[in-house]
């Protein structure tokens, strides 16, 4: 293994940095060929409850946690959970709360938007698929003498991480859903962390039913997204 090449600058260790880089056609191929594999990514609601390798698990985290953070803080936690027990208390909270934004808590222009996708409160993903992945994040830090230290651009940082999460748990052949129960205090109490942590996502992960069919959606197009200044 060859040793890093490494200097001081502003009295800090940096490491010196070179990425491959690809003839401008196989860069219009490589990102032409990533964006038709991503654009198959969809959220899905009805698992297999098939095991998944625990190295999965550990290794989409990985990939997450390589996500830019504000001031290089990485403010997250990934909590998961396989245990049944908890899955179970996840489901009931989060179903609890759930129904409660179906019955009067939604706009009914919000509830009209989702006709079109299906969704209700009722979550039975929650027990079914084989790991919960509870993405936290880390309002501020503990020092050593239990003093409170900044994080910075939190949500931001997080929410990049989840991004990445998604993309590694697709490239590793499974499907999850974002699912965003309001309010998520309750993640907080049932996995017993600690106060500067506040729950932020919850993605259930695993293998897709045996037989699963999703909302026939398109994404906006290119001239939709974008606004070239030339």
């Amino acid at each position: 293994m060859n040793e890093k090449e490494t200097k001081l600058i502003g009295g800090y260790p940096y490491v010196r940095y070179s990425h491959v880089h690809y003839e401008p056609s196989e860069m219009v191929e490589r990102s032409n060929s990533f964006h038709k594999w991503l654009d198959t990514r969809r959220s899905v609601r009805e698992f297999s409850d098939k095991p998944v390798p625990k190295e999965v698990i550990d290794n989409i985290i990985r990939s997450a946690s390589t996500a830019p953070s504000g001031a290089h803080k990485q403010p997250w936690t990934f909590c998961v959970v396989s245990n049944s027990e908890i899955k179970s208390k996840i489901r009931e909270a989060a179903e609890k709360e759930e129904y409660e934004s179906y019955n009067g808590r939604m706009s009914e222009s919000w509830l009209k938007d989702l006709q079109p996708l299906g969704t209700d409160w009722h979550k039975p993903f929650l027990e079914i698929a084989p790991y919960l992945i509870i993405v936290f994040k880390k309002a501020y830090e503990f020092g050593p003498n239990s003093e409170k230290l900044n994080n910075y651009y939190v949500n931001e940082s997080v929410g990049l991480a989840a991004g990445f999460l998604l993309t590694a748990i697709h490239d590793a052949g499974l499907v999850t859903l974002t699912h965003t129960p309001s309010p998520m205090n309750f993640l907080t109490k049932i996995l017993d962390r600690p106060e500067n942590e506040r729950p932020f996502l919850l993605l259930p992960v695993g293998y897709e039913a045996d037989e699963v069919y999703v909302p026939d959606l398109t994404r906006k197009p290119l001239d939709q997204v974008v606004v070239y200044y030339e």
